[in-house]
């Protein structure tokens, strides 16, 4: 205890170690707290996206209080230009607008009565990590201008006269110290301008001259986004303050997309939960017989939009809401959406009988398959707890996706075939947010197969088991799930296997992004005093040209030839990742058809005539 009391006494802790951050110091000192995480924008969530969102969202506001129906939005070399044409910021208050946290007129909710940001932080944060920010206001032929450098305050023009009627001009530049060698990817950026014009038909986005605008609204989004036929027309429900469209397919599992004041929840929270439940119970109802609520729902595809007043998301990047009520006094969401289902819904289906003929049908489909398979179901969940999945599949981490603790954006699982390449990445792995799964050999092809065959395949049932994934990716443990095998011929296999997999049978998982591919280095190029890894013929040619002469070459040819020492470097802050992507174009039944079924002899012409062979680098 003497021991404890003079350790206090010897930590210096006076007046000079009180700090007051001033202006927007501390968003800059803390990033994470505001937008996430950094990156260098590979990932569609990395925080030079959330920048560009902060921005947006503002305008979309404007538009949802009928001001202003365009939207310009330019980026180029990593430069970003956002005009709107609402109301314009005031411009006595302009400054302190974009400058002064907790400073913004949404605390007024006559004002923005159902708007994304409430907090006073967005523009603000876009301001402190910007290495240039310039705002410009146009009101009733008046204009103002100011300039900032990280958050403070270069030049202000004061108010002058201007033809411009009115709206907001936004510019800014990340800052590269904070978000190192970033670059914007045009599609991830279109993807979320598509989801403004789904949600706000009448709004014309002009991207990089490109016109972006919906006609039919989440009928549009699904149709944008279906990757399996449709089993009847999508039905599309409208309401004061909701928006519903959904339609069945044959694929398995459920995929939702969920919007709260045009913001893309993509964690869902309690409107996509209601909407589950309240969907399900509404088509039982309406048949009036006993099914089985996942059966109802097994191969929907669905989108829901809900305005609500003042949401409460359960973190900065709002991709979760966590409101349980409308508004203050008002019903709770889960109430105001299945009474709009009940009514909405069911009137449909009795005027659609066509349409309640064909989903009845997909619910007995559904029904049999599941009755089919509960014997082996049931012995498989056995399976899965009684194996020691801690010790001999899974190396667990002790953050997970959704957790209520630390980074969980962060949080991943590495699969990978064989002991000696699971062992190298256990021992390097970080084991708050990198799990790790091992495969015992090549899995199986599922290709054409039953969901039967994920519980009657050990690996299968125990990958599944691992991800927590069985009833849906709403419980999945990890945000990020890794394909780490080798870079040769075999590993490639294992990919497109684990890959075939997802798709059968949780497709979901991929078109929410959660699929990525690790990519390791081909090779080690090395002098006394320099060591560079190498991902392809062309970092390993500007490795020499740097070493000059005599250096050591080392080709990998597996993960397990990888140290556990370098391991660290391919999985830690530079690890590279490719993500796996689904979308509507990539005609996803006719290249499983292709590539995994059994057209041999098709299969073999295509790698006869596309065959190439690599010569050995010494």
């Amino acid at each position: 205890m003497e021991e404890f009391v003079n350790n206090i006494q010897s930590v210096d802790y006076g007046d000079s170690n009180i700090i007051t951050l001033e202006g927007l110091e501390h968003v800059r000192r803390r990033p994470g707290m505001y937008i996430g995480k950094l990156g260098d924008g590979s990932h569609v969530d990395d925080g030079i996206y959330v920048l560009l969102k902060e921005v947006l969202d503002n305008c979309i506001d404007e538009y949802r209080m009928g001001a202003g129906r365009a939207i310009d939005v330019r980026v180029t070399e990593g430069r970003v230009e956002v005009r709107d044409f609402g109301r314009g910021i005031p411009l006595g208050k302009m400054i302190e607008a974009v400058s002064i946290m907790n400073t913004g007129g949404k605390y007024d909710s006559k004002a923005f009565k159902k708007s994304v940001g409430l907090n006073g932080v967005g523009t603000k944060a876009v301001n402190a990590l910007s290495a240039k920010f310039v705002v410009q206001s146009f009101r009733e032929g008046q204009s103002r201008k100011a300039e900032f450098e990280k958050g403070k305050l270069i030049s202000d023009s004061e108010i002058f006269s201007d033809g411009n009627d009115r709206g907001t001009l936004i510019y800014f530049e990340p800052d590269g110290t904070l978000f190192e060698n970033y670059l914007y990817k045009d599609e991830y950026i279109e993807t979320m301008l598509r989801n403004y014009a789904y949600l706000n038909t009448g709004l014309t986005i002009n991207f990089n001259g490109k016109k972006i605008l919906s006609k039919n609204g989440l009928t549009d989004l699904l149709n944008e986004n279906i990757t399996a036929q449709a089993l009847y027309p999508i039905i599309h429900l409208k309401g004061e303050d909701i928006e519903i469209a959904f339609t069945h397919s044959d694929q398995y599992g459920e995929e939702y997309y969920s919007f709260v004041n045009g913001q893309h929840t993509t964690q869902g929270g309690t409107h996509q939960s209601a909407f589950r439940e309240a969907v399900a119970r509404t088509i039982k109802e309406f048949y009036s017989k006993n099914m089985e609520l996942a059966d109802i729902r097994n191969g929907i595809i669905a989108a829901v939009a809900i305005s609500v007043e003042e949401p409460i998301f359960e973190s900065q990047t709002k991709t979760k809401l966590g409101s349980r009520d409308m508004a203050k006094g008002g019903a709770s969401v889960n109430k105001f959406i299945s009474d709009f289902l009940k009514k909405e819904l069911d009137n449909y289906l009795h005027r659609n009988s066509e349409t309640a003929n064909t989903l009845l049908q997909k619910i007995q489909d559904s029904e049999k398959e599941r009755k089919a398979i509960a014997g082996v179901t049931k012995l498989a969940r056995e399976r899965a707890k009684k194996v020691n999945l801690h010790n001999k599949k899974l190396r667990d981490c002790r953050i997970h996706y959704n957790d209520s603790k630390g980074d969980t954006d962060n949080s991943c699982i590495f699969i990978t075939e064989g002991d000696s390449a699971s062992g190298s990445i256990t021992k390097s792995r970080d084991v708050n947010s990198q799990a790790v799964f091992s495969l015992k050999g090549k899995p199986l092809n599922s290709y054409g197969l039953t969901k039967k065959i994920v519980y009657e395949n050990e690996e299968f049932n125990l990958l599944q088991a691992a991800l927590n994934i069985e009833d849906g990716i709403e419980g999945l443990r990890y945000n990020k799930v890794i394909v780490a095998t080798d870079a040769d011929v075999d590993g490639m296999h294992i990919r497109l296997l684990l890959i075939t997999f997802f798709l059968q049978f949780f497709p979901d998982l991929i078109k929410k992004g959660h699929v990525h591919i690790l990519q390791t280095p081909l090779f080690r190029v090395r002098s006394k005093k320099e060591t560079f890894y190498c991902y392809s013929e062309e970092e390993r040619l500007t490795a020499l040209a740097k070493l000059g002469a005599n250096p050591e070459i080392t080709r990998f040819k597996g993960l397990g030839e990888i140290s556990p020492d370098e391991f660290q470097h391919f999985i830690g802050k530079d690890m590279r990742l490719d993500q796996v992507t689904l979308k509507k174009e990539d005609a996803v039944a006719d290249l499983l058809s292709f590539y995994m079924g059994k057209n041999t002899p098709e299969r073999q012409n295509f790698i006869i005539d596309n065959l190439v062979v690599e010569e050995d680098i010494e």
